[in-house]
């Protein structure tokens, strides 16, 4: 399903702490000797995330990890994650029908970026990063172009050209990630998602709704605590 091989080498994966991110995470530790990256950005729920990075990672056995903070994207704000004035609007019944305020605007730029950075300095080949494009919020850069484009500057801009970005979970609905998350037995009792809450899941934020549904879809129950799971499952 995944495409890796046992052994693969090193790979620097991008691990937000996030569901998505960290089945990801999973593959990586299995297949590459995996470095784990967490970006904090001036988001709302930073240090919820940031523990949620170290938790999986001590989970995973990740040992080289690096913390990076770049606070370009909250100066510049424009998204309800990095802007407290804007407010985190709750899921509605269209997810992903146009893009919404918490799109951060081109952010996985600056994440892959300092991957590609960091990966030229371990000598690593690959860079892993669990974006989605199906059953998502329909942010731009979680396509699969821009990340076909993305490789063709990391090809040309970086020293040996080898470096390749891969999207292992681009293509699969958020159910079929719960799954291979489970196969997997990724840490989804580490996993933080929510965009409002640091304590407690909100349940209705539009992170919260597409994973509850997809727990729902996977028959499987959602190992985190919610405030309001009811509405985001309906």
């Amino acid at each position: 399903m995944t495409g890796f091989n046992q052994s693969s080498g090193r790979a620097v994966v991008l691990l937000s702490g996030g569901m998505d991110s960290a089945v990801c995470a999973a593959l990586a530790a299995r297949d590459y000797e995996a470095a784990g990256l967490h970006i904090s950005y001036g988001q709302r729920t930073e240090e919820r995330e940031r523990q949620a990075f170290a938790a999986i990672c001590d989970h995973l056995g990740i040992a080289q990890r690096l913390v990076v903070r770049n606070p370009a994207l909250s100066a510049i704000g424009g998204s309800a994650l990095t802007d407290a004035s804007l407010a985190v609007p709750e899921a509605g019944d269209h997810i992903g029908g146009s893009i919404p305020i918490t799109y951060v605007p081109f952010r996985n730029a600056h994440f892959l970026a300092a991957a590609v950075s960091w990966a030229e300095v371990l000598g690593a080949e690959t860079v892993l990063i669990g974006a989605v494009e199906q059953d998502s919020s329909g942010y731009p850069d979680c396509r699969p172009e821009y990340y076909r484009a993305f490789n063709e500057v990391v090809r040309t801009g970086t020293r040996d050209g080898r470096i390749q970005i891969k999207t292992p979970l681009i293509g699969m609905r958020k159910a079929e990630i719960v799954r291979l998350g489970l196969e997997l037995r990724a840490p989804f009792d580490l996993t933080w998602s929510c965009y409002v809450r640091q304590d407690r899941a909100c349940g209705v934020c539009e992170s919260c709704a597409l994973r509850l549904r997809a727990f729902a879809a996977a028959g499987a129950v959602d190992p985190i605590p919610y405030e309001s799971p009811a509405t985001a499952v309906r």
